[in-house]
């Protein structure tokens, strides 16, 4: 009898590995994850140099799990199997307090932080006639720790800036988002400036952050009362969710910063030849990912032209290197440079000093958000 049941478990087994071996070879391969909204690894080529370096086995580990067969049904039994032995933690994801979520954060090495500190430097010292600024964000577990759960932590991202801050600042004008985030916080707890579900944050931050930036420059910023504040959706559940897949959290809203006095803008984008007017996608609403309602989404390499009247122009051109942090803030930066250029070095290979030089653009912003800056290798980019 033993023997027989040991018999019928190896063959299931056998039958599951087959079964999925071949679900997993003749299922479409994805280039996106909308659920996740990320882009998924591609299928490794094999070359000497990736095997000598261990590329091609890392990239093929992250290929097997990115496509692995009902992967999004996987996570979601997983996460409610935790939630049952009241687990506070999935995929990296806390479930905290005043149903926010927040992703972990370790001490990044202090290796990596000088490295793409010094990349900063190399792009201001090949740019010696450029005016940059350099905005770095905290992410939510920076600004909330106290909303976290009961016994989890997170490495303090105010001493992560404060480094990153002491490294460029010679070079760059630094705008801490410690400085303007974390006082409103204080004196208003009741708004938030980070959605609950989602790595990014709320147009009101994005707002602060516009303002920040506006006082460095010498701008008059714009104040709310100028703008037409409308919720364009209550039924956002973020990336955070998506990872997590925590039960009964309440969807986040969004908002959008609309000037009463209208301005017509266009966007560029290059990646695919195209041109659409305005600066939101409404059709991103009814999607999964509705924070690329702010732009349409990740783009390589996009221009924003906006029709301003002379008396509202404060800057002729402005180059802005970004995470997706910037696709909230853009808008209110088109309401005072008439051309505005953006990069996301994720996504763009070019040589950034040459392609300004090509534009005769002399301001730049790099704004990131913390995590993105010490997790990124692309940073580098800005040192080629």
């Amino acid at each position: 009898m033993n023997k027989r049941t040991d018999r019928i478990y190896v063959a299931g087994f056998a039958v599951l590995l087959f079964a999925f071996s071949l679900l997993f070879l003749f299922t479409p391969k994805k280039a996106f994850s909308e659920m996740e909204n990320r882009s998924l690894q591609k299928k490794p080529q094999l070359t000497w140099e990736k095997l000598l370096d261990k590329t091609f086995s890392e990239q093929t580990e992250s290929f097997v799990t990115d496509h692995f067969p009902l992967r999004d049904q996987w996570v979601a039994v997983k996460s409610t199997m935790e939630q049952l032995r009241l687990q506070q933690e999935n995929n990296g994801i806390y479930k905290g307090k005043d149903g926010f979520l927040f992703e972990q954060f370790a001490e990044p090495e202090p290796l990596d932080l000088a490295k793409f500190a010094e990349a900063v430097n190399k792009f201001a010292y090949k740019n010696p006639h450029a005016n940059i600024s350099f905005l770095l964000a905290p992410t939510s577990i920076g600004v909330y720790p106290e909303r976290l759960p009961w016994l989890a932590s997170a490495y303090p991202q105010s001493i992560v800036n404060g480094t990153i801050m002491e490294q460029v600042r010679e070079h760059v004008r630094f705008i801490n988002g410690f400085d303007f985030l974390k006082p409103a916080a204080e004196k208003k707890p009741d708004r938030d400036l980070y959605y609950r579900t989602d790595h990014h944050w709320t147009t009101y931050g994005a707002y602060l952050a516009y303002r920040a930036y506006a006082e460095q420059m010498g701008w008059p910023p714009m104040e709310e009362s100028e703008f037409d504040i409308r919720t364009v959706t209550n039924s956002f559940l973020g990336s955070f969710h998506t990872r997590s897949q925590f039960n009964g959290l309440k969807p986040d809203s969004i908002q959008a910063y609309l000037p009463k006095n209208k301005v017509e803008s266009e966007m560029y984008i290059f990646d695919d030849d195209t041109t659409v007017q305005g600066l939101y996608e409404d059709s991103y609403l009814a999607k999964k990912d509705k924070y690329s309602y702010f732009l349409g989404g990740v783009h390589a390499l996009m221009t924003i032209k906006t029709e301003l009247p002379t008396d509202d122009v404060d800057l002729d051109k402005l180059l802005v290197i970004k995470d997706s942090y910037a696709h909230s803030v853009l808008p209110f930066l088109a309401m005072h440079v008439p051309e505005i250029h953006v990069i996301d070095l994720r996504y763009y290979n070019g040589n950034i000093s040459s392609y300004m030089k090509e534009n005769d653009i002399k301001d730049v912003l790099l704004l990131f958000n913390t995590t993105t800056f010490s997790d990124g290798q692309e940073i580098l980019k800005l040192g080629y």
